[in-house]
């Protein structure tokens, strides 16, 4: 597969995630996707939807980290973001489980919990660490990759706020609505798949001869 047509399946396939979740919100009004994760849809209407928006993620970062071999730089950053990429794939196989229990989860969604942890923790340090070198390579560009790598630092930074918020009781919220984890965590995932977009593109751009890097 060429780096062309890896960097278009990752927008592709970004915007497809994002379309999969909006249309599960849609078609699930008994859910509330201020307040409820993404992965908690997977119980409900059109929960095939979930899964496939968690896998296609995942995809999307595996091809991400193919176009990064030809990227020198960061080793650690590259390490990074095939745990957040394993981390992510894992979460998809194993569902979530429904709704209002938090306190009782099962062994698939304790698996599914670490491994969307696992992958939250890991993805906005690897963007920050990959961003230097993809900005050298894409440099009209940098200031995208930047604010999108610091945008995932501040967000998981809240989604882990929230979550804590929300295992102790709900509290953190507007109105009627007890809590924003679900709008967080939503932000959360287009900010990362922005970023692998932008990853993407920048990983694409071809070498010219004298050393300068093609836009």
């Amino acid at each position: 597969m060429t780096s062309m047509v890896m960097k278009r399946s990752v927008i592709g396939t970004a915007i497809g995630v994002c379309a999969s979740i909006a249309v599960a919100d849609l078609v699930n009004p008994q859910y509330q996707p201020i307040s409820e994760t993404v992965s908690r849809y997977v119980n409900g209407n059109a929960g095939w939807l979930i899964s496939a928006a968690i896998l296609g993620m995942g995809l999307a970062s595996a091809l991400v980290h193919g176009l990064l071999r030809r990227v020198p730089g960061h080793r650690w950053g590259k390490w990074l973001l095939a745990l957040w990429t394993v981390g992510v794939l894992v979460a998809g196989v194993f569902p979530a489980d429904p709704p209002g229990q938090w306190s009782r989860p099962s062994t698939s969604e304790m698996t599914h919990g670490m491994a969307a942890w696992l992958a939250f923790a890991s993805f906005p340090v690897a963007a920050v660490l990959l961003s230097r070198p993809l900005a050298a390579r894409w440099v009209k560009g940098r200031q995208w990759l930047w604010g999108a790598a610091i945008s995932s630092v501040l967000g998981t930074v809240a989604l882990a706020v929230f979550l804590a918020d929300v295992m102790d009781g709900p509290s953190l919220g507007i109105g009627a609505v007890p809590t924003l984890l679900g709008l967080v965590e939503r932000l959360l995932i287009a900010v990362n798949l922005l970023w692998l977009a932008l990853a993407a593109v920048a990983a694409a751009q071809h070498a010219r001869p004298n050393g300068m890097i093609g836009s």
